[in-house]
């Protein structure tokens, strides 16, 4: 019997990626997501990609009447929450915004997911849970520090109530006799990966900000073509080899690969706690203007920059310690740098004639 894989934020960048690569691991997937900064295409890519009308449904996560009946129309094995406002930038400037929508989604999806027994959920998470480490790389052994944005906080905070819901739901399943209303013992994997980058290298799905970009790879890609002027880089002073921030920079197939070996170990039984962590990237620090250089190389345009002050929020250096998700989840990033820049500059031109969204 195939499980069934619920994927809200499924119509966005990382999440139509991990759909696809869901339905090749031999699961069904419902797609859940309200639109609000993704658009029908993404869906419509990965049903052309799979070959499968894989069902979506529009609606925010934060609406419970909403969740309900979805959990109520199919019966999940397990859930992956993408569904979230993710730009550090905004997130200074419209803090509420992030609390409500990041937290609050998880919660409601949380809510229903005990309810109905789902045996896990795989959240979506960040790197910038560690603000700026004391060494590096991190590992997941490596303190939190005070978060840097709300939208890093509110990645604290979503990790924080998976943990204590999945201690709760074990508690309350060894005194089910009680009438505590947990149908069976919830599970949790948090992957805290870094920089997301790249596209399907079908060029039918990759990342298609709304407006002005807030990821770093889709603003050199519009810069290299032509729709941007200049790509501005924050800050030139850093304390690093060529004075801007190092990142760590995970190819988006990549990264979609560990959410379905979270859901396998999940389902499979494989965990060794109910709730773990795992860092997701390629431990392997790059600059900014070496992304801007290595871009140059794949697409054969230039790319125009100027440097500028620091952002608020950003951090000098971070990049993963990814052995325990080699040792655990058997999971390594395959895809090289090069490979992942030339997949953005194909998606960059393939994607020129669909809507942005707005």
């Amino acid at each position: 019997m195939k499980h069934t894989v619920l994927v809200t934020g499924g119509a966005g960048y990382i999440g139509s990626h991990t759909a696809v690569e869901l339905i090749g691991a031999g699961f069904d997937v419902v797609i859940v997501d309200n639109l609000s900064n993704s658009t029908l295409a993404a869906v419509e890519g990965v049903r052309r990609i799979t070959g499968v009308e894989v069902p979506f449904v529009e609606a925010d996560c934060t609406d419970a009447a909403a969740m309900g009946e979805i959990f109520g129309r199919w019966n999940f094995a397990a859930a992956i929450h993408f569904a979230a406002f993710k730009a550090v930038g905004e997130s200074i400037e419209r803090p509420l915004m992030y609390y409500r929508n990041n937290v609050g989604s998880f919660i409601a999806l949380l809510e229903m997911a005990v309810a109905h027994g789902v045996e896990g959920v795989v959240f979506s998470s960040s790197a910038t849970v560690y603000g700026q480490p004391d060494a590096l790389p991190v590992t997941e052994l490596s303190p939190r520090k005070p978060a840097t944005s709300p939208y890093g906080a509110s990645k604290q905070i979503c990790e924080d109530i998976l943990r204590d819901t999945v201690i709760s739901s074990d508690l309350r399943g060894r005194n089910a006799g009680g009438g505590l209303g947990y149908a069976k013992k919830l599970r949790g994997i948090a992957l805290r990966y870094f920089n997301p980058v790249g596209a399907h290298r079908s060029g039918l799905i990759g990342e298609l900000p709304r407006g002005v970009p807030g990821n770093i790879l889709p603003f050199i890609a519009q810069t290299a073509a032509g729709i941007r002027s200049e790509l501005l880089v924050f800050g030139g002073d850093y304390a690093t080899p060529d004075g801007t921030a190092l990142r760590d920079y995970i190819d988006v197939v990549d990264l979609a690969r560990a959410h379905v070996v979270a859901v396998q170990r999940i389902i499979g039984g494989g965990q060794r706690s109910d709730y773990e962590v795992f860092n997701i990237g390629t431990g392997r620090p790059v600059s900014v203007l070496e992304l801007v250089r290595g871009f140059e190389r794949a697409s054969g345009e230039r790319v125009p920059f100027r440097i500028v002050d620091r952002r608020a929020g950003d951090v000098e250096a971070v990049w993963a310690d990814t052995s325990l998700a080699a040792s655990e989840l058997g999971w390594r990033s395959e895809c090289s740098l090069d490979e992942t820049l030339s997949s953005a500059w194909a998606w960059q031109k393939s994607a020129s004639d669909l809507p942005n969204p707005s």
